[in-house]
């Protein structure tokens, strides 16, 4: 049996695995010396970088790299704006707690008030019949 990974494992915990190495084709990145195509990071970095120092076109380096022509500007914009931690996957969806409006907080708190600690379950299940929200 085949041991994990401890680069791969830390990929995946951190959210930069490239979820396509195989689309990369640039060759240094099948060397299997410095360059890892499963690093989501070094990928959009060089890819970057190819047509900065080394004057490719920004289309060639996208499909070099394995990505649309969209994803580089994305990522060229991001690297300008932030430098290489604007190269880290944005977080999906929502940013924060966008059902917990104040509206609810109050219920909440009122509900807490009221007769002390509440199981969670519980309630929700007021939210919900109360106030149509389901958390």
């Amino acid at each position: 049996m085949k041991k994990p990974d401890p680069k791969l494992e830390r990929l995946n915990r951190l959210g930069v695995r490239n979820p396509h190495p195989e689309r990369v084709r640039a060759p240094w990145f099948h060397s299997g010396e410095f360059f890892d195509a499963n690093d989501l990071i070094q990928v959009k970095y060089e890819m970057l970088r190819h047509v900065r120092v080394d004057g490719a076109s920004k289309a060639e380096a996208a499909a070099l790299f394995g990505v649309s022509r969209p994803t580089f500007y994305q990522a060229e914009e991001a690297f300008e704006r932030d430098g290489l931690p604007g190269l880290m996957p944005k977080q999906r969806g929502p940013k924060g707690a966008h059902k917990l409006s104040t509206n609810v907080m109050v219920f909440i708190e009122k509900r807490i008030e009221g007769v002390g600690p509440v199981h969670a379950r519980a309630l929700a299940g007021q939210l919900e019949t109360e106030l149509g929200i389901s958390v």
